[in-house]
């Protein structure tokens, strides 16, 4: 069994707490890992400030070059990264692979956007006070940051907030999920090994105590979290003057119209519905499918929701494994029986085996229902009838989220009908709403947070502006 250090100010340390890490799929312990306290916190954040302003003046090819090593160092150990992935998350192999890459690819974005820091020659002159003035608007970094990460993507949910922070010239803090904290780990490995600077990155998996120390503490400018709404906005109630950033998930909807091609959008929304076992943000968890379409739809989906292999992440041939936890596993069975003996219909699934449940297809729900109106956060997905597509709309938009949304339509009026009424952060046409490449803008409004990740929307977070004026 591995033992892992904490990253300690870019010092790697076997601490004197240690917890198990272990498989969600076998149960079994696989690893021990070092278990931070305020002590390892303040050393990490003297470290931090110890090369806050080195970073601040990096110059960009500089910076390019350590974003760009660590790409390749992790591209080198794709497949070690992938395992352990498999091992501390459950992850089934072919989505631990596709999160590494889209990791290594993040970190190649960053090393773009540090060449590409925001900047402004400004025109004064607009009034006779500004007659023979000009301004120069530039960005610097805002200083440390605190990340905290969630279990269901800790690489690169993890490399968007570390990436950016680089990039930008802040050091950066951050804390893993204490169920997934290996692969982060194994990232500042491979981070220091390519030219960082010491102390410019901690990795460490702490105590509550520690954890809250993140939030309160008035040394950190920004606070970026990837969680529930529940943590995230009383976090923000606590974090005094720091910036904050919060991605809190959703109830995603889609709309699949009578233009649509039902083979492309059934494949697309069994892939958005069930992948990593709903456990994604952007899970498409709420479908309305065209009157006209809808039968063929469900039953379509139905046969292949009923076709995803059960077993080991390990596997390559394993499309869904089981969720993170039997609580989690346990919490989604009761909604989903809820919501049945309410009077909603199960067209597939809806059973429970530990920590595994079955995709789940629902129908006949009711917007009140838990499975609609909350994130479930699990492999269960509601399809629904509409025949008007105004009120298909409104739909989505009857949620307290409003992160992403997917519309399959050839036509053009509801595309733009669409992106102009849909109250959410992204819609996604001819795709389920749980598409995402790494350089787009990504986040929500309402209880879905806000701000936005995407290396350069997340930099601008990291970037505080000046103006210089002078005579000209």
């Amino acid at each position: 069994m591995k033992t892992y250090e904490a990253c300690v100010g870019g010092e790697f340390k076997v601490l004197p707490k240690t917890f198990e890490v272990k498989s969600p799929f076998s149960n079994e312990t696989f690893a021990q890992c070092s278990l931070a306290g305020t002590d390892d916190l303040e050393e990490s954040i003297k470290a931090a400030q110890n090369v806050e302003r080195e970073m601040a003046e990096m110059p960009s090819y500089r910076k390019q070059e350590i974003l760009n090593g660590i790409a390749n160092g992790m591209q080198k150990e794709r497949e070690h990264l992938s395992e352990i992935l498999c091992l501390e998350a459950g992850k089934p192999l072919k989505y631990a692979l596709g999160e590494v890459d889209r990791a290594i690819q993040t970190f190649r974005i960053a090393a773009e956007e540090c060449k590409r820091l925001p900047s402004e020659l400004m025109q004064l002159d607009w009034t006779p006070t500004g007659e023979k003035k000009e301004g120069i608007l530039k960005y610097f970094p805002v200083g440390i940051v605190a990340g905290i990460s969630p279990f269901n993507f800790p690489l690169n949910l993890s490399v968007h907030k570390i990436a950016p922070a680089i990039a930008a010239g802040c050091p950066i803090i951050l804390k893993p999920a204490r169920s997934t904290p290996l692969s982060a780990l194994e990232l500042a490995r491979i981070a220091y090994e390519n030219l960082l600077l010491k102390g410019a990155l901690s990795i460490l998996p702490m105590d509550r105590i520690a954890g809250d120390q993140l939030v309160t503490d008035p040394r950190f400018s920004l606070l970026s979290f990837t969680g529930s709404p529940q943590v995230g906005w009383a976090m923000k109630e606590r974090a005094g003057k720091k910036r904050v950033v919060l991605e809190l998930g959703g109830n995603t909807g889609v709309i699949v119209t009578e233009t649509a091609n039902i083979d492309v959008a059934v494949n697309k929304c069994v892939s958005g519905a069930f992948a990593y076992s709903g456990q994604v943000c952007i899970h498409a968890q709420r479908i309305f499918v065209h009157t006209k379409i809808y039968k063929d739809f469900l039953e379509r989906m139905a046969q292949k929701a009923a076709l995803l292999k059960f077993g080991d992440p390990l596997d390559i041939n394993t499309d869904i494994s089981v969720m993170i936890d039997e609580e989690n596993a346990i919490r989604v069975e009761k909604w989903v029986n809820e919501a049945a003996d309410n009077g909603a219909k199960i067209i597939t699934g809806g059973k429970r085996d530990g920590r595994f449940y079955q995709p789940t297809i629902l129908t006949n729900t009711k917007p009140e229902m838990k499975v609609c109106a909350l994130e479930i956060f699990g492999p269960v997905v509601t399809v629904e009838a509409y025949s008007i597509f105004e009120d298909a709309i409104a739909s989505i938009n009857n949620s307290e989220y409003g992160l992403q949304a997917g519309i399959f339509t050839n036509r053009i009026d509801e595309e733009s009908y669409a992106f102009q009424q849909l109250n959410v952060g992204g819609v996604i046409v001819n795709d389920v709403p749980t598409f995402r490449v790494d350089h787009m803008p990504y986040g929500g409004v309402k209880n879905s947070g806000f701000g936005r990740e995407g290396v350069k929307y997340a930099m601008h977070d990291m970037l505080e502006p000046r103006l210089l004026v002078r005579s000209i």
